[in-house]
Parts: structure tokens; sequence; C-alpha cells
């Protein structure tokens, strides 16, 4: 794989860039002075299509860098993600590095503005979920000369590093378990594919090898927002009344698969019998229902602990190292709502 780059941007390549002076660029980086708003406007473009971002510790360190690793992830509400981050932390605490977090709500222009501020403060590197970024996003970490992992998919072209699963390989194996144990009827209950494209991915490669074998989706819910448990509950019952004859549901998640097989529980299913169930993520927490839900592990702590791995050892030599592209293979776990033959 290709060598990061190592040098970082400075006032010089955005006065090129902008055809203005260095100072220029700096009053207009700094919001002050009189600059006109033509200028203005130019010195910005050329800043955010370079990836160019103030230092704000500038003359405070000789090093120029703080001991700190930016963590940008979506959601701290999301049970996957605080996995994810006690492998980094557990990882780090060996180390002179502390993680720092961001969060960024699914949002690419959050993430923008997340990334901007946290790369402001110089930190030793970034990991990042996900492969999907604008590209003013990308351009800033391309820029920032320190280590970047990407994490949780490999379905894509990383900035530099990146570690974790193919989702579409996933979808691939859960519809290949599917099919193996005789359902035929399937219905697909997820979140908004625009926004979460780990589930989108899955979702593709699960409709991929259900059409080879002519079998199609006859069914499918999306969500956005609200109690996981709750919406499971809810698309449930909506695609049930509109699909009778379906006899498996795959969710894009465990909770709201979970409430899913609650429901069907009070409504008296035979379950793996009448209606198979599976879900995504493998979350512990969730053992404690009437029924195991079948699932598939994300790999998440790993995750999380092979990217700070990654991310120390960089650092250790000063930046320098090829980039690395490790995928983990995730476990189907059948539980009790996936037939074994």
């Amino acid at each position: 794989m290709n060598t990061h780059r190592n040098r970082t941007l400075t006032l010089r390549d955005v006065s090129e860039a902008s055809g203005v002076s260095e100072m220029t660029v700096s009053r207009v980086l700094r919001n002050r002075g009189d600059v006109s708003d033509a200028t203005r406007e130019r010195v910005l473009e050329a800043a955010k299509t370079l990836g160019y971002v103030p230092n704000k510790i500038a003359g405070a360190l000789a090093s120029q860098r703080v001991n700190l690793v930016a963590v940008v992830i979506p959601s701290m509400s999301n049970m996957v993600f605080p996995e994810v981050m006690s492998g980094i932390s557990d990882t780090l605490d060996e180390t002179g590095l502390q993680p720092v977090v961001g969060v960024t709500g699914y949002s690419r222009d959050k993430e923008e503005r997340v990334l901007y501020e946290m790369l402001s403060w110089r930190p030793s590197g970034v990991i990042i979920a996900g492969l999907e970024h604008s590209e003013a996003s990308r351009a800033m970490l391309s820029a920032s000369g320190i280590p970047v992992v990407e994490i949780m998919d490999t379905d894509g072209t990383p900035v530099d590093s990146v570690v974790g699963i193919s989702h579409r390989r996933a979808g691939e194996k859960m519809a290949q378990a599917i099919l193996k144990d005789g359902y035929e009827h399937i219905a697909f209950l997820g979140t908004k594919m625009s926004t979460d494209h780990r589930a989108r991915k899955r979702f593709e490669g699960f409709t991929e090898v259900l059409a080879k074998a002519g079998v199609e989706i006859e069914d499918r819910e999306f969500y956005s927002g609200g109690s996981a448990l709750v919406k499971g509950r809810e698309m449930t019952k909506e695609v049930l009344d509109r699909s009778t004859d379906l006899d498996f549901i795959y969710y894009s998640n465990d909770l709201i698969g979970a409430g899913g097989l609650l429901y069907l529980l009070e409504q008296g299913y035979d379950i793996p019998g009448e209606m198979g169930l599976a879900g995504f993520n493998g979350l512990n927490l969730l053992k404690g229902l009437p029924r195991e839900l079948a699932s598939m592990d994300s790999c998440r702590y790993e995750i999380g602990k092979t990217a700070a791995e990654i991310i120390s050892r960089r650092v250790s030599s000063d930046g320098e190292g090829a980039s690395e592209r490790i995928i983990l293979e995730p476990k189907l776990s059948y539980g009790d709502t996936l037939r074994r033959h």
C-alpha cells in the first residue's frame, strides 16, 4: 500500500493556491483585518480544496503535535461504538497517547466541522468511522500529515490505513445461511440507507446472493430516529400486516431485531419454525432475551484495538510507515431464531 504523505500544508501553500500573500491568508483564517469579501472567499475556497487546517498551537510546542488521537465516530448512543472506544482506550493506555472523541451524528457536514476543529489542535493521529466522507473531509485527512485509520468498513478506498470488516461479505454470509435453512419469503428492516452506508452494503451483498438463488426481497421497511426497540416492533407489525406469507426477517441491527422478536413472541409465532429472524452486531446486552437473536459479530473491540495499535506504531516511528488494510472476519451466531441443519 502507499506510504501516507507526511508534509503538513502551510500558509504558503494556501497563499500560492489563492494568489494572495501569506499575511492576507493568515488574516482571513483568523478572521482578522480588513479583507474584501472576494479575497476572503478565494482564500477559504483554496484552503478547503487543499484540505488546509490552521494550527491553533503554532509556536506553543516545539513538536507542533500534541499527544492526542482524534477519534471521530457517528454516535455514542449507538451501543456499537462504546466497545470500539474501549478497544482504542485500552490500547492507548499503554502509550503516551490519549483519545479525544468527536461525534458527527451521521452528518457529513458535521463531520467536516468536527475534523476541522480537531485537526486544528494538531493531534498525533486520527481514527475515523467509515469510508464515506465529503471531499473537504477527505482533503483534510489527506493533507493532515499524520497517520489516519478509517474503521468499521473495508469496502472502499481508504485515505490511509483501514481496519474493519467487509459489510458486503457479511450480508452475503447471512443470505447464504438463510437460504441453506430453507427460508424463501424474506423481508429486510433497517435504517435509512442514505446515511447508514454499512447497512446499505450489507443489504447489497444480501440481495445479490438471494437474487443468484432466484429469491427476491418481498418487503422492506426503513426508519430513522426514535427508540430502536419500539421501531423494531412497529416495523415488524407493518410488514406482516402487508405481507402475511413472510417466513424470515433480516434486521440491519440487533436492537430493532430485538423489538421485532419481542413483538412476534407476543403474537404467538413459532420461532424459528414459522418465522426466522436475524440481526447484526452480536450485542452481548441482548443475551437475556427470551430467545437469543441470530446475529453476526462486527468485531467492535478488535477493530478499536487494531486501529489504535496502527496509530501507536506510526507515531513511535515519527509518522513513517506504509498504510495498512486489515480485514477482520465476523462470525455468524445462529442463536435461537435461525434453524440449524
